[in-house]
């Protein structure tokens, strides 16, 4: 499939940087994150604070070689919410700001650097945003089904395609993954060497991963249980999918 439009993936990065500091602000920065274990409301802004502002210093400095992100502050409560969302603004200001020609360094395929880093940091503040939420005893805002489509897109023909996937079966294996409502469809093919998926439905497989693309896109990023899919056929290979899928 194709990418959305950068456009598109400029707003949603906007949109759900402000839905992040507003749950992070209504659970305070001391709650407990459930979908990341171990982790607090502080740790996941200083976190996503620290990557958007490495995201930024590529785009708005075109660096050509790869740099580490820096630690976040030691700052808490509002101090640290606040610098969250400078960072945020920042980043989607560099982005809407980018020109078509950029030249700086990106780590997955992509049409331009600028297509690459609003795509990955609209889904990156995604996820954590929904993090945020879970903070909240509630159950996170679905993202919107095209966008969610894409992001499973992006997980499985492109993070899983990178040498440094831990997804290894010993003999061929086929997953499908199927959105249920906007009728992508992909087949990932696992082996000894990193998985290969495709965006088709054709050919058999060994199992299947059916829903809505939106509790597809947050089951694959981990943040939701197997349970609320449907899956057929080798039930134990949605498990294994699920226990060495991680980014």
């Amino acid at each position: 499939m194709d990418p959305l439009p950068t456009g598109t993936f400029i707003s949603a990065l906007d949109r759900e940087g402000r839905l992040l500091a507003t749950a992070a602000a209504r659970a305070g920065t001391g709650a407990a994150v459930p979908t990341c274990p171990g982790w607090d409301v502080r740790d996941l802004l200083r976190h996503t604070g620290s990557v958007h502002r490495w995201a930024t210093a590529f785009v708005a400095e075109g660096h050509t070689r790869f740099h580490r992100p820096a630690a976040g502050p030691r700052t808490d409560g509002d101090e640290l919410i606040d610098w969250f969302g400078a960072g945020h603004r920042s980043l989607v200001a560099a982005l809407a700001a980018g020109p078509e020609d950029l030249d700086c360094w990106t780590f997955l395929p992509a049409a331009s650097p600028l297509a690459f880093w609003a795509r990955r940091q609209a889904h990156e503040t995604a996820v954590h945003r929904m993090d945020a939420e879970s903070a909240l005893g509630a159950e996170p805002g679905p993202p919107e089904p095209e966008f969610a489509a894409d992001g499973i897109d992006e997980l499985l023909r492109g993070f899983h395609a990178r040498p440094r996937s831990r997804v290894r079966t010993e003999g061929p294996r086929t997953l499908r993954v199927r959105a249920t409502d906007t009728g992508d469809v992909w087949t990932v093919h696992l082996s000894a060497e990193p998985p290969r998926a495709e965006y088709t439905g054709e050919g058999p497989a060994d199992c299947e991963l059916s829903g809505e693309a939106a509790l597809l896109y947050a089951t694959l990023w981990n943040r939701r249980p197997l349970s609320g899919l449907s899956v057929t056929g080798d039930a134990a290979l949605a498990r294994f999918w699920r226990e060495n899928s991680a980014v």
